[in-house]
């Protein structure tokens, strides 16, 4: 929904108010997912000074498949206290869709402040295996293709598309990883050579780290964002779309799903000064950024994105946060946080975050 509809229908403005992040490490085997979310939580709460009962929803996003258990989400709500019992969701998706949520949820009037969470500890087992899970149970996943390969295959469409090529795909990385000098919580910081080939034409540098992470944002509505935050994020559109699941009839080149959710979050009425892109691989950049319309005037993934830390079911909650810090900050005024999940860019979220004129 774009801020025009929104004003139009006479919905509530919604804003991100905080948001904390864990420095997300190779392993966290000394720590369970409750001891390692259970920091991010309080530092969420203290810098609005709200305490657990003056949430109203609270909701998050992890899955099972990582962790190994069914129902595994339900350890992770000992950190945030579920008695009393609280009004509480969970989505088996990255945290953005449990943003989204928990943003539908405000819409309607029947909360005002919201707790969004999610967390990955990717560290125990083999990711690239786990989310072959995801693909289709007939005709892809018993040929056991990982998250490299096809990335790989998308990289490869591009390069024959002419629309990138190796040392394009290097300076993606480069610049990412510089940008995360500044980024403390990265995993990555500064530039590292590319390495060897994982499946080409992807090298190491061109692939996500693997690590453990967890990340909070609280959402407000109306005049209580103002009141717990100087500069608060206001969400002027948000919305999610989903490629085909085949593979076969894709077109790896592009992502229809990521620029009609940006249409109808409305991206394109305006021009946005920063962009959070989660895209693991550089190849994916590549493509959001054409799909998106961003030009050179963009600052791209100044957090360093998820080339520098990518916690999975986190990474891409984590773009919206840090895409609302630098707004809270002063340092962007319109920004746009993008949040993937599936193989290939499968599913696509987009928001559009927005600060008070100056």
């Amino acid at each position: 929904m774009t801020g025009d509809a929104q004003e139009a229908a006479g919905a509530r403005e919604i804003a991100v108010v905080a948001f904390a992040q864990t420095d997300h490490l190779r392993t966290t085997d000394e720590l369970s997912e409750v001891e390692m979310l259970m920091p991010v939580l309080h530092e969420v709460l203290a810098r609005t000074g709200l305490k657990t009962s003056d949430i109203d929803f609270t909701c998050s996003g992890s899955t099972d498949y990582l962790a190994g258990r069914a129902f595994s989400f339900t350890m992770a709500l000992d950190g945030v206290g579920a008695w009393p019992p609280i009004s509480e969701s969970h989505v088996e998706m990255d945290g953005a869709w449990a943003l989204y949520e928990a943003w539908t949820k405000l819409l309607t009037g029947e909360a005002d402040t919201a707790l969004v969470y999610s967390y990955g500890k990717s560290s125990p087992g083999s990711v690239r295996d786990v989310l072959t899970r995801q693909l289709d149970p007939y005709y892809v996943a018993p040929l056991w293709p990982d998250s490299v390969a096809l990335a790989a295959l998308q990289a490869q469409a591009l390069i024959d598309a002419g629309d990138t090529d190796e040392p394009a795909l290097a300076a993606v990385a480069s610049r990412s990883r510089d940008a995360a000098g500044s980024n403390s919580h990265a995993q990555l910081r500064g530039s590292v050579a590319q390495g060897d080939y994982v499946v080409r034409p992807l090298r190491t540098g061109d692939c996500p780290p693997i690590g453990d992470g967890a990340v909070a944002v609280i959402l407000a509505a109306g005049e209580r964002a103002r009141e717990l935050c100087e500069r608060p994020a206001w969400i002027r559109g948000i919305d999610h779309r989903i490629e085909a699941h085949g593979l076969g009839v894709r077109e790896l080149t592009d992502s229809p799903s990521a620029r009609l959710a940006a249409e109808k979050a409305g991206a394109f009425e305006r021009p946005v000064d920063t962009a959070e892109l989660h895209a693991p691989f550089t190849s994916q950049e590549v493509v959001l950024r054409k799909a998106l319309r961003l030009d050179g005037d963009v600052v791209i993934n100044p957090s360093g994105g998820a080339l520098a830390a990518n916690p999975i079911m986190a990474a891409g909650l984590i773009r919206i946060g840090e895409a609302a810090a630098r707004i809270h900050r002063g340092a962007s005024d319109r920004a746009l946080a993008h949040a993937t999940s599936g193989p290939c860019l499968q599913q696509n979220l987009v928001a559009v975050l927005e600060g008070d004129a100056r």
